[in-house]
């Protein structure tokens, strides 16, 4: 009984941290969602398909996560509907495709690719700045395709909702960072909803998975981490149009490094 409770108290924590994030630098809050989720799997004695149904379970919330984010980030008038109008077609392809590809990775090898892909993105959350382009516009096609599709691949394997690649996606190619977060949001979405269904899909027949899932989403998980989420992601939104994020981003950096390092350890020494 105390494990459970440890578990029902630690994804509530968890879930609101997610919302927060969400709502302050417009990514669907995976990055943390994905390794609390794994580490309480494990703990509660399920760590055959511990990762994959991490972010499996991930993707459902970040769908809740990213709608209420863009919702909240549209109030303010952030949002370009039109980004999202023709990049979102590519990521959603993209999500469908990673979320195929994750069903045939052993556990230990996504472990290995959220480490590495977390690792990298907390040194560009640390030292990654605004005024960095690459143009003034976003590229058209055929480089639209491969980018937001990439995106979705990433997204998928890794449980995240895009923001993470999109704010910098944008803000590298002429947009304000106001406009790339509440935009940016916007990609969570379309990765979230077909991922998780592939995941879903992909899980369903497996064995040896947690009780009350479906496939590879832990339904008590998506519960408990979207209960605090959904309310915590408004002020999250409110607090980026305040707040100079710079030293919130890097701090958040550092403790995104520290658990991409110990997942890494987890995936090479087991």
């Amino acid at each position: 009984m105390e494990q459970y409770l440890i578990y029902l108290l630690t994804l509530l924590a968890v879930g609101a941290f997610a919302g927060l994030i969400a709502g302050l630098f417009g990514i669907g809050g995976g990055v943390v969602m994905v390794p609390a989720m794994y580490y309480t799997l494990v703990f509660l004695g399920y760590p055959e398909h511990a990762m994959h149904a991490a972010v499996g379970t991930s993707l459902a919330v970040i769908v809740i996560t990213s709608a209420r984010s863009v919702l909240a980030h549209a109030k303010k008038g952030a949002v370009d509907f039109g980004v999202l109008k023709t990049w979102c077609p590519w990521i959603v392809l993209g999500a469908l495709a990673g979320s195929a590809v994750a069903g045939a990775i052993p556990t230990r090898g996504l472990v290995f690719i959220f480490a590495i892909t977390a690792l990298l993105l907390s040194l560009q959350f640390f030292f990654g700045r605004a005024d960095w382009k690459l143009g003034d516009d976003l590229p058209g096609q055929p480089v639209r395709a491969l980018l937001a599709g990439t995106i979705g691949i990433m997204s998928a394997l890794m449980g995240i909702g895009g923001g993470v690649f999109g704010v910098t996606l944008l803000t590298v190619f002429g947009r304000s960072i106001h406009v790339a977060v509440a935009t940016a949001a916007g990609f969570g979405v379309a990765i979230g909803f077909p991922a998780a269904l592939g995941f879903v899909i992909t899980g369903w027949s497996v064995a040896d998975r947690a009780p009350f899932s479906l496939g590879f989403v832990s339904m008590p998980g998506f519960a408990l981490l979207a209960i605090t989420a959904v309310f915590v992601t408004p002020l999250g939104a409110s607090l980026a149009h305040r707040l100079n994020a710079a030293r919130l981003r890097q701090a958040f950096a550092i403790g995104l490094a520290l658990v991409a390092l110990n997942m890494l350890r987890s995936a090479v020494w087991g």
